[in-house]
């Protein structure tokens, strides 16, 4: 098939690889250049450098509009492909290719509707993770699937290693959709159940509340790790947790109080305690936990949260 193809993050390399050993890929639409590192030097996308690897042609948009909507209607395209490409297709363009859009999603829709589906519910604590490739339609994340399935993910997987998995999964669960249309095979269901939705994450998603139980403060670290990050508050300073884990075999602690053993700090919650293992104190750089803990007045006054 003839296919145009969306994304921009790395999670969207997996599916631009499989696509593009099996089909014509007409043209790679990806967000355009942006300025990376503390010397803010204009980089392209994860997926505009793999294009250009592949010697593939790429459009770069910040929005598809009429321009870029005409550009994808003279390449006369049977599908269009969108994995994570940051900005929405709308009318004309969702009905240019012939067989219009189809999208991976990384969730089991219709959970987690949004931006931020696989964040979304690792913070939930969701016992199965999943990926769904579904025919876009106007109404976001609504379409009718094609193809749908859980994904095994390692229990402690912060957000960017499941992404990883989902990605590479959610590639030959798009490849083998791509070629049901291809040979008349495809077919949809409507989505099923109450639709939840996952809006992008923000700074303030990372703060953990250690009066919650330790599943809910775990959860909520792999959900946020490594963006936007999991943050707590040390003496009025904020600290952000880098690596952490439930604590095996320790003693309870109240709700945000701090104690250190040779290996971590652990911090309490409403249950067990967390296991921190390496932080980044605000204004310095990522250091081990311990030796962070060594550094300040380890008495009774300093708590997590305060």
């Amino acid at each position: 098939m003839r296919l145009v193809f969306a994304g921009t993050p790395a999670a969207s390399i997996p599916t631009l690889r499989a696509l593009a050993g099996s089909h014509d890929i007409a043209a790679v639409i990806t967000r355009p250049d942006a300025p990376l590192g503390r010397k803010r030097v204009l980089t392209p996308s994860p997926v505009a450098q793999v294009a250009d690897e592949l010697g593939l042609p790429v459009i770069k948009a910040a929005r598809l509009d009429d321009e870029v909507t005409a550009r994808i209607a003279a390449l006369r395209p049977d599908l269009g492909v969108i994995v994570a490409y940051g900005g929405l297709v709308r009318e004309p363009l969702l009905q240019t290719p012939a067989h219009g859009w189809i999208n991976l999603h990384f969730s089991l829709l219709p959970q987690w509707r949004g931006a931020a589906p696989v964040q979304r519910a690792l913070i939930a604590g969701d016992a199965e993770l999943g990926a769904s490739v579904f025919q876009l339609v106007p109404v976001l994340d609504a379409g009718d699937v094609f193809a749908m399935r859980t994904v095994d993910v390692p229990a402690d997987a912060t957000a960017d290693v499941a992404l990883d998995v989902l990605a590479e999964d959610g590639a030959a669960l798009t490849a083998e959709v791509v070629a049901g249309i291809a040979d008349g095979t495809a077919r949809t269901v409507p989505q099923r159940g109450e639709p939840t939705t996952a809006p992008k994450l923000t700074i303030d998603d990372g703060a953990l509340e250690w009066n919650l139980p330790l599943e809910a403060v775990y959860s909520r670290f792999r959900g946020v790790t490594p963006e936007p990050g999991a943050h707590t508050t040390i003496g009025g300073l904020r600290v952000k947790v880098l690596e952490a884990a439930p604590a095996a075999d320790a003693e309870a602690l109240d709700p945000g109080q701090i104690t250190a053993t040779k290996q971590a700090v652990l911090i309490g919650t409403a249950t067990r305690p967390l296991a921190v293992t390496r932080v980044q104190p605000a204004g310095k750089a990522a250091m081990s936990a311990t030796d962070w803990w060594r550094g300040l007045r380890a008495d009774d006054a300093v708590r997590a949260g305060a």
